[in-house]
């Protein structure tokens, strides 16, 4: 997948995994991958860009395996973040599929 595609949704990717529940780091990157292919390198940025900026909460929580495992929960400035990248991921969707619908009828 381009990888500036990529960019663009791993935010909304984020916010949605976690809205739905609590994930440590590494987790989340093997949840994504298994639908995008993506580097650890890129995730854990992201993942203090949208800690800083108020979109999730850490907490520590200790692991059965090893050291304890910090975990990410979205916070409801992080739920209002999603649902606003939801709501321009439908109609950015909608629109490239109209365009890419009439690029299909010319062929």
């Amino acid at each position: 997948m381009n990888v500036q595609f990529k960019k663009g949704v791993l935010e909304l990717c984020a916010l949605s995994l976690i809205g739905s529940r609590d994930y440590y780091g590494y987790e989340l990157v093997q949840d994504i991958s298994r639908n995008i292919d993506v580097a650890e390198g890129s995730i854990y940025p992201l993942l203090r860009r949208l800690s800083k900026e108020g979109y999730f909460e850490t907490y520590l929580k200790e692991s059965a395996g090893g050291p304890p495992r910090k975990y990410y929960k979205i916070t409801e400035e992080g739920n209002r973040r999603k649902r606003e990248l939801e709501r321009e991921w439908e109609d950015f969707s909608v629109k490239v599929n109209t365009l890419l619908a009439r690029g299909t009828d010319n062929d």
